[in-house]
């Protein structure tokens, strides 16, 4: 069963989310990647990795990301190499033309997608419904090509050093409608980037009241750690959107990630579950939190808060 991954990248560098799709793609079968830029050739070094068999440069469109021309590439690429499944991250990027891909083709479709898996000789996707309450397990039946948006960091980035064959697809593609310019820097809030600290001192709905946050900022400083919450303190007005962690908020990767009071909803462990090392404190046995953290304590908060304070 054919794998075809196309490849997101950003200002010449390859994201996180395209070695992830090929960790998920090589449980089923041959992985190819595809790389699409006016230069290809600079991107395909890096994914050249563990499990990629083949690197297809198409060299189309502008150095930075157009959908229609994505979209374009990806019909050639479908209909010259006939995948079985085709995979991307479940980005905004990919959002704006996966579906028409998926549609003008007749491909099976689905995003968001957590879970994928053969059954014989189908494919079994898994996503979930009802804010995270519910999960269900996709089947495409009749179709000969599924075409799937992957959440990112819900599988590992790809490592090693590959030895893929790297081949070219010619593809003639018409002017984009919507065309990039140029990259803007936002103005500086002034409020740290929790997306590249390594200690994480993560807070919830679990903390009562907006002022036991300094109790907590002062304990992060102690640490040496970066204050961040979860989307309930910051709907509450408490915390700036910038402090929050989750698919509505900011994906993190933190060597540590220590989660005081937060249940586990399923976009707020989206954005936390590939962290290095997760400690969960929560006075409920049955919070989800628990099924990610490597070590968890069910008492509550402000004891342990209180005697890490004792630490420092």
């Amino acid at each position: 069963m054919s794998v075809l991954v196309v490849t997101e990248h950003l200002q010449g560098t390859v994201r996180d989310v395209t070695r992830e799709l090929v960790t998920a793609g090589r449980p089923l079968g041959p992985v190819a990647v595809a790389v699409i830029a006016r230069d290809p050739g600079p991107l395909a070094a890096a994914v050249d990795v563990e499990g990629v068999e083949e690197i297809v440069t198409v060299a189309a469109g502008a150095d930075e990301f157009e959908g229609d021309t994505y979209q374009q590439a990806l019909e050639a690429l479908i209909e010259s190499r006939r995948p079985r499944v085709v995979l991307l991250g479940f980005t905004v990027n990919a959002m704006s033309y996966a579906a028409a891909v998926a549609a003008k083709l007749g491909l099976g479709y689905a995003s968001d997608v957590h879970g994928v898996a053969l059954e014989g000789d189908a494919v079994i996707a898994t996503r979930s419904f009802y804010a995270g309450k519910v999960s269900a397990e996709l089947e495409f039946p009749g179709a000969e090509t599924v075409l799937l948006l992957l959440r990112p960091t819900t599988w590992p980035p790809a490592e090693g050093t590959g030895g893929a064959a790297v081949s070219s697809l010619a593809v003639e593609v018409a002017p984009p409608r919507a065309r990039h310019v140029e990259f803007t820097e936002p103005a500086a809030t002034g409020d740290v980037d929790i997306t590249q600290a390594d200690v994480l001192l993560s807070i919830g709905r679990g903390i009562g009241d907006a002022d036991a946050i300094a109790q907590f900022e002062g304990l992060a400083a102690k640490m040496g750690a970066t204050l961040s919450v979860s989307r309930p303190i910051v709907d509450a007005g408490w915390m700036p959107a910038s402090r929050q962690v989750g698919q509505s908020g900011k994906t993190v990767k933190p060597k540590v990630y220590l989660a005081f009071g937060i249940s586990g909803a399923v976009q707020h462990l989206a954005g936390m579950k590939a962290s290095g090392t997760i400690v969960a404190v929560n006075t409920d046995p049955e919070a989800s939190i628990f099924g990610v953290a490597h070590y968890g304590a069910v008492v509550d908060l402000f004891d342990v808060a209180e005697e890490l304070e004792k630490l420092y």
